[in-house]
């Protein structure tokens, strides 16, 4: 069955949530470790890490969850045309900058724009417009993604071509148990992948930025100290590849790291209750502080680790008290919710949600009905 246009599924206009995922060419291992050289490439994940956090700070668009596999990448983005709406025409034309400067400094940083620079923007209302749509775009950010780390890899290897698939997949979250179900997924790829054992080992993933800041929120300890602690298969958690230092994408490319805040460029977990408290205050390194879903980091974990346990054994058990109200909030039957985040990308296609939902996009679409209805109706109570 051929691809729906892109245009179909991603409404620029409105504020929406989309998986997306973008595979290296061939379903190569070209982020991991190349079995017939034995040669490892774990140090492009810390690239593509990077490059995620730097563009959080400048699109209009909420990372609200990321996973940096082998040879895919999968991320939750929330595109924010109402934000982007609020911006000043300097304001956009500056960012503008940030992602295509006409100019570099020598170590490969954005060169300081002058006034005739962001003119070049702000003079022309057609061309404004233009940029504006696109600081909000899904489809921007994830070229913005892509095309830097391809050429990076590409120099590093030593040859041109394609690094990543042509298109990649995206999969619109109708309602906030797709958003649940799918950062859940995301989260675990590692785990049902068994290069981890549990979500706190699971490095260059939503999750893992999550715990750590709270482990440093709590302890102290610094983005530095965290990242070498032990995990409980007694691997370094801060390099998979012995002896490798692991250079980021941001030192490549001239852009300053940030040496604290760790996970403030990714969206909050917990939802801003009113709309004054995302507006409450001005973030720097993320697009807003809307937040994710209707229930705080802690409650998440929970309902993460007890998941991550049974799909890591394959067999099912008992759901705990304090994460079965969970689900019933979100009107998720108990039974479903393990077949619903390890087959998630099986079970829906086109878009994720609920039997209502989907139908109402199937409507939209001007379709009878959409892949994952009848999967939907048996997860959804």
């Amino acid at each position: 069955m051929s691809r729906i246009p892109r245009k179909y599924l991603i409404e620029n206009a409105d504020v929406g949530v989309y998986h997306c995922i973008n595979r290296c060419v061939r379903r190569a291992f070209l982020c991991g470790t190349d079995e017939f050289s034995g040669k490892c490439f774990d140090h492009r994940k810390q690239w593509i890490q990077d490059r995620l956090e730097f563009l959080a700070g400048v699109f209009g668009v909420d990372v609200m969850g990321f996973a940096v596999m082998s040879n895919h990448l999968h991320l939750v983005l929330r595109n924010r045309p109402d934000v982007v709406t609020g911006w000043s025409d300097a304001e956009v034309a500056r960012r503008w900058w940030q992602l295509f400067p006409g100019r570099r400094e020598q170590d490969g940083s954005a060169a300081e724009p002058t006034t005739v620079d962001l003119l070049l923007v702000t003079g022309n209302a057609e061309r404004l417009a233009e940029v504006r749509s696109r600081m909000s775009s899904v489809s921007w950010f994830m070229r913005c993604v892509a095309e830097p780390i391809a050429r990076q890899s590409n120099r590093e290897d030593e040859c041109t071509g394609r690094f990543w698939e042509g298109r990649y997949r995206c999969q619109p979250l109708l309602d906030e148990s797709a958003v649940l179900a799918c950062l859940a997924y995301v989260d675990l790829n590692p785990i049902r992948a068994k290069i981890a054992a549990t979500p706190e080992t699971s490095r260059f993933t939503s999750v893992f930025e999550r715990m750590m800041a709270e482990r440093e929120a709590v302890s102290g300890k610094s983005s530095a100290d965290a990242s070498v602690e032990k995990t409980h298969e007694g691997e370094s958690v801060g390099s998979q590849c012995a002896g490798m230092r692991v250079e980021s994408a941001s030192e490549k490319d001239g852009q300053e790291c940030p040496s604290s805040g760790r996970g403030e460029w990714l969206s909050p977990l917990p939802l801003a209750r009113e709309v004054t408290e995302e507006f409450s205050s001005t973030p720097t390194r993320r697009a807003s502080n809307k937040g994710c879903l209707p229930m705080s980091l802690a409650e998440y974990l929970q309902l993460l680790d007890w998941t991550g346990r049974q799909l890591r054994r394959d067999k099912r058990g008992a759901i705990p008290s304090n994460v079965a109200p969970i689900l019933q909030r979100l009107k998720i039957t108990d039974d479903g919710w393990l077949k619903l985040v390890k087959d998630f990308s099986r079970m829906f296609r086109r878009a994720a949600g609920t039997p209502v939902t989907l139908a109402n996009e199937a409507t939209r679409r001007g379709r009878r009905w959409l892949k994952g209805i009848g999967p939907s109706r048996a997860t959804f109570a």
